[in-house]
C-alpha cells in the first residue's frame, strides 16, 4: 500500500507572539508632556507617543567599556515591567556614509569587541535586537570591494554573536521597499548571515506604507526561506513624503503589535524614536537624533483617531 506523504514541518512559532514591548517611562515624549501641562492639546499629542513602546538606540556614543552595563539596564527594566525591550544597534564603522548620522566605531576590530559587550549585557534576558539600520542598503557608498566585504563580514560576525544570546530575537536591517531590489537585498542579507538571525527589519526611520513594506518583506522571504521580518511603523501613517529627511505632513503609523495578520511578519514596531530629527536636511533643522518637540506633536496630531 502506498505510504501517506509526510506531514509538512510546522512553521516556527513567532517568538514575539503575545509580547508586550517595553515603554520607557523617562522618554523624551514623556518628559515633554510633563513640561506642557499648560497646553492640553500638545500634552495629549505627546502622551499619545509616550504611552507606546519605542526602541532604545545603542551606538558608538556608548563606549565599549560601558555598553554591557547600558544594555543590561534596559533588559532588566523590561524584565521588571514584564515586557520585551527593543534595542537598535547603531555603531557600524563608516556609518551613514558621511551623511547626517555619520559616525560609528573606528574599525571592524573595535566593532567586534563592542558587539561582544552587547552580548554580555543581554545575558539571558529577552530582547528584540535590530542590527545596524541602513548598513546593508548603503554598501554601494563604501569606497571599494574590500570595504564592502569587511562590512558584510562584520555584520555576519555580529549576527552570530548576538543570535547566541538565548533571549535575543535578532533582525538584520534590510532598508526599505524603495531602496534595493529584492534579489540584490536577499543576496546581501544571505552574505551577512541572516540565516543565523530570526530575519530582517524594514522601514527603520522611514515612511513607507505598511502594506508596501510587508509586500517587499514577503518577496525577500520567498528568496530567504525561513526568514521573518519586522516593520517600523512609527511615522508611516501618511506614507512617504517628498524626501526621506524630516518630510512635512507625516503622521504616526500603526501602534506596535505582534498581531500583524501576516505569516512572515513577526511585529510592527516603533523603531525610530518618534520626534527625533533625521538631520539638518539642508534646511537648518535639528541635527540627527535631536529631540524636536514640534515635529513630534505634528506627527501625533495628524494621526487622528
Amino acid at each position: 500500500a502506498p505510504r501517506p506523504a509526510p506531514a509538512p514541518a510546522p512553521a516556527p512559532a513567532n517568538p514575539l507572539a503575545g509580547a508586550r514591548f517595553w515603554v520607557d517611562p523617562a522618554s523624551n515624549a514623556r518628559r515633554e508632556a510633563d513640561r506642557r501641562a499648560a497646553d492640553p492639546a500638545a500634552r495629549a499629542a505627546l502622551l499619545r507617543i509616550a504611552e507606546q513602546p519605542g526602541a532604545e538606540w545603542i551606538g558608538d556614543w556608548t563606549p565599549t567599556s560601558a555598553v554591557a552595563g547600558r544594555v543590561a539596564a534596559v533588559v532588566a527594566a523590561g524584565r521588571s515591567a514584564g515586557t520585551v525591550p527593543v534595542l537598535v544597534l547603531y555603531a557600524i564603522p563608516h556609518r551613514d556614509c558621511g551623511s547626517y548620522s555619520r559616525g560609528g566605531l573606528p574599525d571592524t576590530a573595535a566593532y567586534a569587541a563592542w558587539v561582544r559587550q552587547v552580548r554580555a549585557g543581554l545575558g539571558t534576558g529577552r530582547a528584540v535586537v535590530v542590527l545596524e539600520p541602513d548598513a546593508l542598503p548603503q554598501l554601494d557608498c563604501l569606497p571599494g570591494d574590500a570595504d564592502r566585504r569587511a562590512r558584510t563580514a562584520a555584520l555576519r560576525d555580529a549576527v552570530g554573536v548576538l543570535a547566541g544570546a538565548p533571549g535575543a530575537v535578532v533582525y538584520l536591517d534590510a532598508g526599505t521597499s524603495r531602496w534595493v531590489p529584492a534579489d540584490a537585498m536577499a543576496q546581501r542579507l544571505r552574505d551577512a548571515g541572516v540565516a543565523q538571525a530570526r530575519g530582517f527589519s524594514l522601514n527603520v526611520s522611514n515612511f513607507g506604507w505598511t502594506d508596501a513594506e510587508a509586500a517587499y518583506g514577503d518577496q525577500l522571504v520567498a528568496r530567504l526561506p525561513g526568514s521573518h521580518y519586522v516593520v517600523d511603523t512609527s511615522r508611516n501613517g501618511r506614507g512617504p513624503g517628498d524626501t526621506w529627511c524630516n518630510p512635512a505632513g507625516r503622521a504616526l503609523g500603526p501602534v506596535p503589535t505582534s498581531s500583524t495578520g501576516r505569516a512572515a511578519a513577526d511585529a510592527y514596531l516603533w523603531v525610530k524614536r518618534v520626534g527625533e530629527s533625521d538631520g539638518d536636511c539642508g534646511r537648518g533643522e535639528p541635527a540627527a537624533g535631536t529631540w524636536w518637540p514640534d515635529y513630534a506633536i505634528g506627527l501625533s496630531q495628524r494621526a487622528g483617531g
